[in-house]
């Protein structure tokens, strides 16, 4: 895979930049910048190489047509501010652009397309209007890797009509990805939640060959706890999972790679609620599970601190409420700590962890943050990725 870093010349050259802005809006404000931070980079890569960007991104499911509240405009604005920089949003018809048309004005140096999921044609992976999306650049760039597990035009199918690298920020990703996935400093352990354990099964399998410990937490250990003949009370739990949790387990001997999941535990009788520690066995049926409790920081924790590499996805409990997000703070800080002295190489990823991790200020103090959903997930069980394989 060919990066742009390594291009020698490209003055003056129009570069087609994909890059996923779909960030968070609130009646027109964004509400989380992460991902418009995560593409600086690039951006000014770009502009020291005096090239003329182009850049392609989209916000929300407009299903193909044109919905006003899914404008770039207040990114296009947000971005204008970070980089102190003129930018130029076109809503004109894709379809009526030229080359020609673009930078006709020397001073400009950016460009934006509008929401390219304005137009049906991006997710169908339509031929004709990648061809046409190339017809108006030199150069393509994927810099958007949490969208390279879509097969869409401007994802895929636009390196057929155009010389294509990754960005910068898209070959960051892929080297945190193989660090956790092939390039292995053992031992490695993979902190993995989230409400059902049939959407990270995939993961789980996938990584039990590769990896020391799984410790599982969130909604889903309470599937666990249950299957191990606990009472779980009112706690949420997915259904018809027993046969996922027994092959979990067989495999695990299998491959020498330890299974943890909570021992302890913080309950409530709502959401809303204030929490108390209860043993597994001391769990009533009006009780809800939220959180884990100390007894199982205190054994992931130690699990963290005995690691060379530490993959976490998903929170350990119901962190919306702050009487149940002392779980997911305190493996943070048990990661952070290790950071500190550089003895973890540490891969966080997932809406929720960020989430998380945001609101104790701490983003900074890990090795990589990956804002990539679907595509971070489907990497990490071990799926091609069809903007990947384009540019391979």
């Amino acid at each position: 895979m060919k990066n742009i870093k390594d291009q020698e010349n490209l003055n003056q050259k129009k570069i087609l930049l994909r890059l996923d802005l779909n960030v968070p809006l609130n009646n027109g404000l964004i509400i989380d910048e992460t991902r418009i931070e995560k593409i600086l980079p690039v951006i000014n890569f770009l502009l020291k190489k005096r090239s003329k960007i182009i850049i392609v991104s989209h916000i929300g499911r407009p299903k193909g047509k044109i919905d006003k509240n899914l404008s770039l405009k207040p990114i296009c604005r947000s971005l204008e501010k970070k980089i102190n920089q003129k930018i130029k949003l076109i809503d004109d018809d894709i379809f009526k652009l030229k080359k020609q048309d673009l930078f006709k004005n020397p001073n400009d140096q950016i460009i934006f397309l509008e929401n390219i999921r304005f137009y049906k044609e991006e997710e169908e992976n339509d031929t004709s209007f990648a061809k046409h999306l190339a017809g108006l650049a030199d150069l393509y760039v994927n810099d958007a890797f949490s969208c390279s597990h879509r097969s869409h035009s401007s994802i895929s199918k636009i390196t057929e009509f155009l010389p294509s690298f990754a960005g910068l920020q898209l070959e960051s990703e892929i080297n945190a990805l193989k660090k956790v996935t092939t390039e292995i400093k053992k031992p490695i352990t993979c902190i993995i939640g989230g409400s059902k354990i049939s959407t990270k099964i995939g993961i789980i399998k996938n990584l039990l060959p590769r990896f020391d410990n799984i410790i599982i937490v969130g909604g889903m250990a309470n599937n666990i706890i249950s299957f191990k003949g606990n009472k779980i009370g009112k706690s949420i739990k997915e259904e018809n999972c027993e046969e996922i949790i027994k092959q979990i387990f067989e495999n695990s001997k299998n491959y020498s790679c330890k299974i943890t999941f909570p021992e302890d535990v913080l309950v409530g009788k709502n959401l809303e609620g204030t929490s108390e520690v209860k043993e597994l066995n001391e769990v009533k049926d009006d009780d809800y599970i939220l959180d884990i409790g100390p007894k199982t920081i205190n054994k992931i924790t130690n699990i963290i601190e005995s690691s060379e590499t530490v993959l976490w996805n998903g929170p350990a409990g119901y962190f919306e409420n702050s009487n149940f997000a002392n779980g997911s703070y305190e493996i943070a800080k048990a990661i952070i700590r290790k950071n500190k002295n550089k003895s973890v190489y540490s891969v966080i990823g997932g809406g929720d962890t960020i989430a998380v991790i945001n609101q104790i200020e701490t983003l900074k103090n890990f090795n990589f943050v990956s804002t990539a959903g679907g595509a971070f997930l489907e990497y990490l069980e071990g799926k091609e990725l069809p903007g990947i394989k384009a540019l391979n």
